[in-house]
């Protein structure tokens, strides 16, 4: 790999940032919990709903993530405007609301009003990343961006570890010990209450974090102008191939994570016949710990090897894995599905570091693109569903398979891409 001895001697974080990044890579954790609560129950849902397919209830993934694309570009908007610390604010906002949203919506005991609530909470997370990945790059030196950016996600999967236990112990556990032998209302009714109450628990607590940011002094990025310039910023940004780039691999990044975790709770169970708890506990977990433990190593093997180097790295060791995963199957291909999660531990950051640079007071909006870029999560999961639907989990994780091989094309090609030349002033606000 190619070595990376100037971001060496520089500094990660200066020192008087690190209350101001702390707050901002907390934003990380919640973001985190939220992504992984969600993802078992796709499977959950067609338990509670009678005739739900495997495809209608990936459409839950279809609005949390289509959300993402939507509120991604006003985001940025609020960003341009009004600083990102009102951003972080409107974000954490909507987030809270979203939560509190389970509630009207177990009362109707219809799928339809929960898609609104992720679609709503989603949304505030996407306005949520677009101001917080953007706002830790800036905290320190521009050669250490994308290291520090991966300091700050390090926070995401200890967020995606607590969301898969509330899931597990709070949601499949409970439903597991479910007594079904009672009106089929009241077990619905009694099926919606747990899942709904670790989502109001999480939006009372939110409310807090947020008068904590608000009273908190934080820095502000110095705009010549604040004024969006919408259409001329987006011609600014097409006409950079690195940028564009990297939101296709994003693209490809969010929709490799989210099918590799959210079908764990199918293919785990098809291939060793343990339960949704058990294949939470003893599989989907471990690879939680295993993709924050190598958010970290990979952090510090940027310290000696150039970003793009480890990410193609990893990438091509994602290839690999699903080879397994696909053809191999048993508990080879369990633990490899496992080892996917560390492959997958730098991507999203390293990606957004990558594809940022150089684009000085238009990496507000180049941001939201790649925060759009979500939006992968959305289309592709529904085509990994439907290929499990019309053959099986094993042969539907190739669509993974061509997502890493996405990311590896982007690892090379960011290594010799020509980038422009553009700075920021970031002042105490």
């Amino acid at each position: 790999m190619d070595s990376a001895p100037k971001t060496k001697k520089l500094p990660i974080l200066p020192s008087g940032e690190k209350w101001p990044f702390f707050l901002l890579a907390s934003c990380f954790l919640w973001w985190g919990i939220a992504n992984n609560m969600t993802d078992p129950l796709v499977s959950v849902f067609t338990g509670i709903f009678d005739g739900l397919t495997n495809f209608q209830s990936s459409l839950i993934q279809f609005a949390f993530y289509g959300a993402y694309f939507c509120l991604a570009i006003p985001g940025a908007i609020i960003s341009r405007k009004f600083g990102y610390k009102r951003g972080v604010l409107v974000g954490l906002g909507l987030y809270i609301i979203g939560c509190l949203l389970f509630i009207p919506a177990s009362l109707t005991q219809q799928f339809f009003p929960f898609l609104i609530a992720f679609y709503v909470l989603a949304g505030g997370l996407s306005i949520l990343e677009t101001n917080a990945n953007p706002y830790v790059l800036v905290l320190g030196p521009e050669e250490t961006a994308t290291q520090r950016l991966n300091l700050a996600q390090a926070f995401n999967p200890v967020g995606a570890i607590v969301g898969t236990l509330l899931a597990q112990i709070l949601i499949l556990a409970k439903l597991e010990g479910l007594d079904t032998s009672i009106a089929e209302a009241d077990v619905q009714g009694q099926q919606l209450a747990i899942v709904i109450a670790p989502y109001v628990i999480i939006g009372i607590v939110l409310i807090v974090f947020w008068v904590l940011i608000a009273s908190s002094r934080m820095p502000y990025v110095v705009e010549s102008d604040k004024r969006v310039h919408f259409v001329a910023t987006v011609k600014r940004l097409v006409r950079i191939p690195n940028y564009v780039f990297a939101v296709v691999a994003q693209f490809f990044y969010v929709g490799a994570q989210i099918t590799v975790w959210t079908f764990t709770v199918f293919y785990v169970p098809d291939q060793l016949g343990l339960s949704g708890s058990e294949t939470l506990k003893y599989f989907h977990l471990p690879a939680l710990i295993l993709f924050g433990a190598f958010r970290f190593i990979s952090t510090a093997a940027m310290s000696r090897f150039a970003p793009h180097a480890v990410l193609t790295f990893m990438a091509v060791a994602g290839v690999a894995l699903s080879v397994l995963v696909i053809w191999v199957g048993g508990h080879i291909g369990a633990y490899a599905l496992v080892g996917l999660s560390a492959c997958m531990s730098l991507m999203f950051p390293t990606i957004f570091g990558l594809g940022s640079r150089g684009l000085g007071e238009d990496t507000k909006l180049g941001g939201s693109g790649l925060i759009m870029a979500i939006l992968g999560g959305a289309i592709i999961t529904p085509i990994q569903a439907y290929i499990i639907d019309i053959a099986n989990v094993s042969i539907s994780y190739i669509v993974p398979l061509v997502c890493f091989a996405v990311i590896a094309a982007y690892g090379i090609y960011a290594g010799r891409a020509v980038l422009p030349t553009k700075s920021v002033r970031v002042v105490m606000h």
